[in-house]
């Protein structure tokens, strides 16, 4: 099971007779219907809702659970001039939920602020000291927690204890106790009927606002005022949406759609300078620029200082502002690859030192003084090397914290719960998670751990897997096609960039771009006369190339370079 198990591919199958009445009746590709049905869009409405997302198409707000009486409550909060406190995270989704809710509450005349815990100092969520030493003291009276709360029981108790109302704002699993908060607005509740769960806290306090601004315009609040556009603070959504890896189906599809449209039009200056020292300026974007340059520039401040700096970006009014905090985040992200590159080639360097280790199914490491910050990413990529549950522990002064990532056949919060005995705190979801624990109980943890990843999964699970979307000739790649694909995006979880296979492939031409890129010219002689374009990233360790491949997976996208369209295969698989 090391990291050169062989992948195993999977192609996908159809019922014909459904692609020709889907492509039909909706005019689009029959290639372009098959994957509709693969992401289990198999009726025309579904289709077409799903290649037009509109913000016309959101479903009410006040189906979540809790809804009115949160809105209520802080309309009450700012007729009264209470102190209102937003209680944030320090990741992307935190940030951009935080800064959201601030903006709009501050609009309202609120008399509103925010504040985010130190990672390292105070940990993750709403803590019982800062109730005590902070929002007392400063007269707080309503607290509202972002992408946060659903397990801070104890903070909450002592907040009611001292008269203040805690609204919890969440999208984490739901624990086994809530809290006693004056509301809790989490679509993970068994009992919240709105139809769907998945979002990011983003998009939960997304909803939030919606449910505020329609309260208020019910009430005539914007009478004598502008309205605010929320199509606007898409942008916030779109970026917190994609970092947390959340389905980008439903809700969160038609969010990250609008999101990205405001992106590109540049109307946030903090978001213009991010896009500038992410070497993204004047490009339009795409779910993989968030995940991959935007994010993880925001995120490198709550890893390695304070999380604030993020807000600080986001709430700038003009470029001047903005573009020194986007500068200190891009510098931030720098030192943190390069402490992630430390830790995790000490990782490796452990593994792969003690072969016993890679003989289990799951990982558990534990390093004096990693950085808990980027713990988490460094754990994704053991996990993407050698496809198996991972827990990365950091100790430090006598504590254990550590950050879990998991493959696609085991839910590592379910795993956790049946580890909770050797565990001091742990949440999350069934892909990441968090924990905390005493040093001296790492061992005893990583063998139940084992033997509880053992118990619930199968041997398939950790053979690494391509599941192509179809097979494809080359004589049906034209410009529709890939026109057509493009109305499939945004891509992310749940909605994966379609992944095509073709089988007997020549090599007509091949060079290095780059250093490490593979560029190539593809022929298909069996079906097709002409050639097709095609790159490998960081393909350069294949070379020399053979003179054909049996097969390829790739995705199709339009390479747009001096003004002139091509399409182009971006190859993820060769043999």
């Amino acid at each position: 099971m090391g990291k050169s198990a062989k992948k195993m591919w999977r192609t996908r199958r159809h019922d014909q007779d459904q692609v020709d009445m889907l492509s039909r009746s909706c005019g689009c590709h029959p290639i372009v219907a098959g994957v509709l049905i693969n992401r289990g869009i198999t009726s025309p409405k579904e289709a077409t809702a799903f290649l037009n997302p509109s913000l016309a198409d959101i479903r009410s707000p006040f189906l979540m659970k809790d809804m009115t009486k949160a809105v209520e409550r802080i309309v009450a909060a700012v007729e009264k001039q209470e102190k209102v406190l937003i209680f944030g995270d320090y990741d992307v989704d935190g940030v951009t939920g935080t800064t959201l809710l601030l903006e709009f509450l501050l609009t309202l005349g609120a008399d509103a602020s925010f504040y985010l815990p130190d990672r390292f100092r105070e940990g993750y969520g709403l803590n019982r000291e800062y109730i005590l030493q902070r929002a007392v003291p400063d007269n707080v009276r309503l607290i509202i927690t972002v992408d946060c709360g659903i397990s801070s029981v104890e903070a909450i108790r002592t907040a009611n204890d001292h008269n203040i109302d805690v609204i919890v704002t969440d999208h984490h699993e739901i624990p086994e106790e809530l809290p006693d908060a004056f509301a809790i607005l989490n679509p993970k509740q068994s009992d919240c009927s709105f139809p769907f769960r998945m979002f990011a806290g983003v998009g939960v306090v997304f909803y939030f606002v919606l449910a505020l601004r329609k309260h208020l315009r019910d009430k005539g609040f914007w009478a004598n005022r502008t309205e605010p556009n929320l199509k606007n603070v898409c942008d916030l959504v779109a970026l917190g949406t994609v970092a947390d890896i959340v389905p980008i189906l439903k809700e969160n599809r038609i969010l990250v759609k609008a999101g990205i449209e405001v992106l590109d039009s540049g109307i946030r200056p903090g978001m213009n300078a991010l896009k500038e020292v992410s070497g993204l300026a004047g490009s339009d974007l795409n779910t993989w620029d968030i995940a991959f340059k935007l994010a993880p520039r925001i995120n490198a401040a709550g890893r390695l200082v304070k999380a604030t700096a993020g807000i600080e970006l986001l709430t700038a009014s003009d470029r001047d502002t903005a573009l020194p905090v986007a500068h200190f985040l891009n510098e931030t992200n720098s030192r943190r690859q390069r402490i992630e590159k430390e830790i995790l080639n000490e990782a490796i360097r452990l593994l792969e030192s003690n072969p016993p280790h890679l003989r289990q199914k799951s990982i558990v490491l534990c390093g004096e003084g990693w950085n808990e910050g980027v713990i988490g990413i460094v754990a994704s990529k053991l996990v993407g090397r050698y496809h198996r549950p991972v827990v990365l522990i950091s100790v430090k002064n006598g504590t254990g914290k550590g950050s879990a990532r998991s493959i696609s056949g085991f839910n590592l919060y379910e795993g956790l719960k049946e580890c909770a005995e050797y565990l001091d705190k742990y949440g999350g979801h069934e892909a990441a998670a968090g924990l905390s624990l005493p040093p001296g109980n790492i061992p005893d943890f990583a063998k139940r751990f084992e033997h509880v990843v053992c118990t619930n999964t199968e041997e398939q699970d950790f053979i690494p897997r391509i599941t192509i979307d179809r097979r494809v000739r080359f004589d049906e790649i034209d410009s529709d096609l890939t026109n057509q694909i493009e109305r499939l995006a945004p891509f992310g979880m749940g909605n994966p960039e379609p992944l095509f296979a073709a089988e007997d492939v020549r090599i007509a031409a091949s060079d290095i771009v780059g250093k490490c890129h593979v560029r190539m010219s593809l022929r298909q002689d069996s079906h097709f006369q002409g050639s097709i374009q095609a790159i490998m990233f960081n393909g350069a360790s294949m070379w020399p190339l053979p003179e054909k491949f049996q097969r390829i997976a790739f995705n199709l996208r339009w390479n747009c370079w001096q003004n002139k369209k091509t399409v182009q295969m971006i190859i993820k698989e060769a043999e």
